[in-house]
């Protein structure tokens, strides 16, 4: 029996007995494009879906042979178990579980902190962190509080210092530097607390969209500071130096760095928090003191940061595994029949919960620092997604009283249910080594795990399991789903509908395929006539959720959460700086750890702000534009019917950009330039014709394309592309891009004999890279998850070009699954 469990255990495959995976075609697509293994060689897909869940249902119940021993039936036991609740699409872990376990990486961990000390030997030490947790596929949060502020003393060099601002800047060239060999693209939060001298700086520090691309920022605001606000929100704001502990009030500054006379107060210094959170969606706020006051381990020491999307507070060199329970299975009956099973949600929390445990053993970390400490603090995070799901299914609308009860009380018995199991594994395997001195050991509570939930996003693995993303509403009822390509690689696009409105629709005798047509386009069901109000009300989409509901949801999850909440409280694009306010003091009186917010609209594509100031400058190495009285028009020359032509193919974050340069025969002067997105959308495509229309004009007018160049070069946006020339910031730098390519493969010796010798067309073009990342995000219309619609371009997916979607702070592709959070 002992060698026929072990061959089990071993095999690639699971037992004939268990049965396939329930994965739709798209979750199968997302399996296949991130997650099955490949030969190393032909890059072909040498894993199937059973097989992977199989790999990771071993490699985690491998944990189990450390307490059960000389029992290998008992670890495969446990193993179908888990294949069970994966394969069901029950409960599914994060990312870099299903990508490594079983495998030569083995990092299993999603979320980890790193300390930034004030030294170079701790910064860079940090940096190295970095590159090796990103690597495998982790996010990093970092807090820069301990950095001396800008302008202070550095005793060994006898100069001073630039500050925190400029080591992020650090951090985020080594997360650019290694992104493009790393599966999943390199996500970073970076926190400063409001007691910090170079706060003011740190606040606005984004307001260049091009900075930390691959960034979240975060203000930890002290309960100090809420109080001062309350109480006089005209005094003096006062900040410590952390390197002298000394305080002092934090004085205005003019450009150059000098005292203007004045103080900001605590008032000022919320306005511009709230007022950069209108504008741009950030910086966030943590409340710090509120995440260490219910801090069960202070005996470890004080948190001072947050992963990348703010849901898992963590001490220095801690790391957090995740793992979310699907909520729309839950639910037995339809209709009015339908009831949610409170006994199967239990079960199920208690073998998630083991899960969770298991990984914290089977992991392999990158630094035996963040093994020690993880080992000794055994966090876990089990959370939920389906949420929007269920309420569906059980005819509660999202948006309502009954709504936030139901998730109260989800959470409630998540929360309950995962100590009662830590407990048991306590009994079976002992407390976390730092138990004792905590608030579990006053309590006299013998528990497994100091942390056990955390509501945290689920962009992939949602797509995976075929339901909603974490506690978010759907982004819609319906939408386009890209099932296959046929041999030339066209896609066969079919509608689809969430299963639970249309079978609702159909019994009501309100369904049709222009209704359908209607949601794809609309997102919502507000104002259609033929669909009863009562409908209109339960199946709620994002668009139809106001901020307030949003909030009051996050609180009523927060209630009863260890960690907690990932969720963006979403504004249409017409609210005011005092709506976001109204948003910030709720966040406050309903006791949450922290919010943030996006304004749809808010990070529109604009040029990146020169750092001087508020008049223009002159490019180094150009004379100064003509004035007003040299004012000349400008004449386009005639062109010949035929001219020389050479084709550049660029990425951009609108997608292929193809860049045709006209040569004149006759002088080898530049004079016109045409391009054209592969996959832009219509107005991305009538933009980029407009600009080159005008470029061509400067050309034929003897205008320099070197100049033209140099005008368009670094114009930013938050929607960007990584490349090998560098990351392309906006649809004019790809256009510079390409063109200053042009101009270095002109000055190779075949290329200009081919642009004057003849009427050929030449052609340089490189390898395409994928667009990544949350960069994608831009001008938007509608709430959260709502088609992103950025000044009319509908930000389209890298992969399949359909509608992104932005969701648990998460760009999501509903179509194709591309998901990056």
């Amino acid at each position: 029996m002992m060698e026929e469990a072990t061959h089990v255990m071993e095999s690639i495959d699971p037992p004939k007995d268990l049965p396939d995976p329930d994965i739709s075609s798209n979750g199968i697509q997302v399996l296949e494009r991130r997650y099955l293994r490949r030969d190393g060689d032909s890059g072909e897909v040498i894993e199937t879906p059973r097989q992977l869940f199989w790999r990771v249902a071993t490699c985690v119940a491998a944990a189990e042979a450390l307490y059960v021993q000389d029992d290998p039936e008992h670890t495969v036991t446990i193993a179908r178990d888990f294949y069970n609740l994966m394969a069901m699409r029950i409960f599914l872990p994060n990312s870099p579980c299903l990508m490594n376990a079983g495998r030569e990486m083995g990092m299993l961990s999603a979320c980890f902190v790193l300390p930034v000390e004030d030294s170079i030997d701790g910064i860079f030490e940090s940096v190295r962190a970095t590159a090796l947790i990103q690597k495998a596929g982790g996010g990093t949060g970092f807090s820069f509080s301990r950095l001396r502020p800008r302008g202070d003393r550095v005793s060994s060099s006898g100069g001073t210092t630039e500050g925190p601002l400029s080591f992020i800047q650090v951090f985020s060239q080594a997360t650019e530097a290694i992104q493009q060999g790393a599966f999943r693209r390199g996500a970073n939060m970076g926190m400063l607390r409001v007691d910090h001298p170079d706060v003011m700086d740190f606040i606005t520090f984004k307001d260049d969209r091009t900075r930390l691309t691959n960034y979240n920022i975060s203000v930890s605001v002290t309960d100090k500071f809420i109080d001062d606000l309350k109480q006089d929100s005209g005094q003096i704001h006062h900040v410590q130096n952390p390197r002298t502990k000394e305080w002092f009030p934090l004085g205005k500054l003019d450009e150059e760095r000098n005292f203007m006379g004045e103080h900001w107060t605590v008032g000022e210094i919320w306005d511009k928090i709230i007022d950069h959170a209108w504008s741009s969606g950030e910086p966030g706020v943590v409340f710090i003191d509120r995440i260490n006051a219910r801090n069960p381990i202070k005996n470890v020491g004080m948190i001072e940061a947050t992963n990348p999307c703010g849901e898992q507070p963590l001490h220095p060199w801690d790391s957090c595994n995740l793992g979310s329970i699907n909520l729309g299975l839950m639910v037995e009956g339809a209709g009015s029949e339908a009831k949610f099973d409170w006994d199967v949600y239990k079960s199920v929390i208690q073998t998630s919960t083991r899960f969770l445990d298991n990984v914290i053993d089977v992991n392999k970390y990158p630094l035996p620092q963040i093994q020690n400490m993880t080992r000794t603090t055994r966090r876990i995070g089990l959370g939920v997604m389906g949420f929007a799901d269920v309420l569906y299914k059980l005819g509660i609308p999202y948006n309502s009283e009954e709504g936030l009860a139901f998730g109260e009380k989800v959470m409630k018995v998540l929360n309950e249910e995962s100590h009662l199991a830590s407990e048991v594994l306590a009994e079976e395997r002992g407390v976390f080594p730092a138990w004792e001195g905590s608030d579990w050991d006053a309590q006299g509570v013998k528990i497994r795990n100091s942390y056990t939930t955390t509501v945290a996003p689920t962009g992939t693995i949602s797509i995976i399991a075929d339901c909603s993303g974490g506690i978010e509403p759907m982004f819609s009822l319906a939408f386009n789903r890209q099932v296959m390509k046929d041999t030339n690689g066209n896609p066969t696009i079919m509608k689809e509908v969430n299963y639970v409105f249309r079978d609702a629709a159909q019994e009501g005798g309100y369904y049709s395929d222009e209704l359908v047509d209607n949601l794809i386009e609309s997102g919502t069901l507000k104002g259609v006539d033929e669909v009863p109000s009562a409908a209109q009300d339960v199946f709620v989409t994002a668009h139809d959720i106001t901020p307030e509901w949003h909030m009051r949801m996050q609180a009523a999850f927060q209630q009863n959460c260890d960690s907690s909440i990932s969720k963006t409280i979403n504004f249409p694009h017409e609210a005011t700086a005092d709506d976001v306010r109204s948003i910030y003091e709720l966040a406050i009186d309903l006791d949450v750890k922290g919010v943030t917010v996006y304004r749809d609209g808010c990070r529109e594509m604009q040029p990146m702000a020169l750092a001087n100031s508020d008049h223009e400058s002159t490019p180094e190495g150009e004379a100064p534009m003509a004035k007003e009285d040299e004012y000349r028009e400008l004449v386009p020359v005639r062109l010949p019917e035929i001219m020389s032509c050479l084709r550049v193919r660029q990425m951009t974050p609108f997608g292929n950009m193809h860049i045709k340069v006209t040569v004149d025969p006759t002088t080898g002067l530049e004079r016109e330039v045409f391009a054209q997105l592969g996959k832009g959308g219509d107005v991305a495509n009538s933009d980029l014709e407009a600009i080159c229309r005008m470029l061509s004009l400067w050309l034929r007018g003897n205008g320099s394309l070197e100049r033209a160049i140099g005008q368009f070069s670094g114009i930013g946006s938050s929607l960007t592309v990584p490349t090998k020339d560098g990351r392309i910031m906006s649809l004019a730098d790809g256009l510079a891009t390409g063109l200053q390519r042009y101009l270095a493969a002109k000055e190779s010796h075949g290329l200009r004999r081919l642009l004057l010798g003849g009427h050929e067309v030449a052609e340089v073009s490189d390898e395409i890279p994928m667009a990544t990342g949350r960069s994608h995000l831009k001008k938007t219309g509608g709430y959260e998850g709502a088609p992103q619609n950025v000044g009319g371009y509908k930000l389209k997916c890298p992969s399949c070009t359909y509608v992104l979607a932005f969701q648990e702070g998460c760009v999501k592709c509903h179509s194709c699954g591309f998901s990056q959070c």
